[in-house]
Parts: C-alpha cells; structure tokens; sequence
C-alpha cells in the first residue's frame, strides 16, 4: 500500500477547503492529532505502522471542508457526517480503504450500529469501531483536541467527562485505550499551539 506524503495530504486539505480559514482551523487540527499520536507511539507501547498512523492522523477530518456552506458556516447539525464525507473523499481520490477508514471510523471512541439506531444519527447504520491498531490510536488521539472555537486542548478528565453523556462504556473504551496508548503530554503542546487546555 502506498501511503501518501505530507506534501501530498497538505495539497488535498488545500484542493478541498473552502477557505484559509478552514484550512487554518482543520489542517492544524489534523496536524496536532498527529503530533500527539506521534507521541503516543513514542512510548512504543504498542506495535503499528508509525506511517500509516501519521497519515491517517493528517486525513481524518477532511470531510469537515465539505460542511462549509457558501458564506462560509460550517453545519453543526449534520457535523457526525463529516467522517462518511471525507472517506468518500479520500476513495475518490483514488486512496486505499485503509487510509479512507480513518475518516469514517475515528468519532469519539467508535459508534456501533446500535449506537447509529438509538441516537438516530445522521449517517448510514454500520459499525464505525477501529479495527486496527492505527486506527484505534487516531481515535484516541483526536479525543485531546477540538476544533471548537477557539480550538482547545481536551485533557483525559474532560474527555471522559463528555463521553460519560453518551454511557459509561465510553468511558470503560476510552480508559482501556489510555491504558494501552499511555496518556498524552499536553502541557507542550499548549505551550507550542497556543490553544488552552481545558
């Protein structure tokens, strides 16, 4: 499998944002999540393909760009569907299924179909759940960062204070991941990105 450069992920985060703004604001996300499973993958707790994880860190939230309206409002209500809208992306682009999953299967800790069906979401009924390592550890890493604005940096408590709405087995998810990733240092990252750290 060929995994796509960092040039090459920049230019298509350039061919399909709307604006330099949200550019701005989902590269430099994308580009943080890797920073930290970067970091993550440091401790060497766990065995993946450090190259594969990067890309996917770099590719998971392309398909916000396509929730951009004209005058440049993102949609809040359908944002669950940027994952589908960036795989759909990344196939059309002529990437492999292994680089396109991460976009589709990196909320939260997962959504199961079950999970589609009782809070009806607004994407096709299908499990979302990492299958892979590489996948797991994206997901993982893109708990400790929002887009939000301003963007922040999410510490564990908090993480875990958000999945709790959702049930305690997300949180039972998101513990069993920590337990086997490590937890991020953030304080860093704070200091480099100048995003706060709730």
């Amino acid at each position: 499998m060929r995994i796509p450069t960092d040039a090459e992920i920049r230019d298509l985060h350039e061919k399909y944002a709307p604006s330099p703004e949200a550019f701005e604001l989902v590269y430099r996300h994308c580009e943080i999540v890797s920073v930290v499973a970067e970091q993550l993958l440091g401790r060497g707790l766990v065995d993946v393909d450090a190259d594969l994880v990067r890309a996917g860190s770099l590719l998971h939230d392309i398909g916000v760009y396509s929730l951009y309206d004209s005058s440049g409002k993102l949609d809040h209500a359908n944002y669950l569907r940027h994952g589908i809208l960036g795989h759909a992306i990344l196939s059309g682009e002529g990437l492999p299924e292994e680089i396109c999953r991460f976009c589709s299967h990196h909320t939260g800790v997962g959504l199961s179909r079950l999970d589609v069906r009782t809070q009806g979401l607004p994407i096709p009924v299908d499990d979302y759940l990492a299958e892979s390592p590489e996948e797991e550890l994206v997901m993982f890493a893109d708990n400790f960062h929002s887009k939000t604005e301003p963007p922040v940096f999410v510490s564990r408590t908090s993480c875990e204070k958000r999945l709790r709405r959702f049930g305690e087995d997300k949180v039972a998810v998101f513990d069993r991941m920590a337990d086997r990733f490590g937890e991020p240092r953030l304080d860093p990252l704070v200091r480099t990105y100048g995003h706060p750290l709730t």
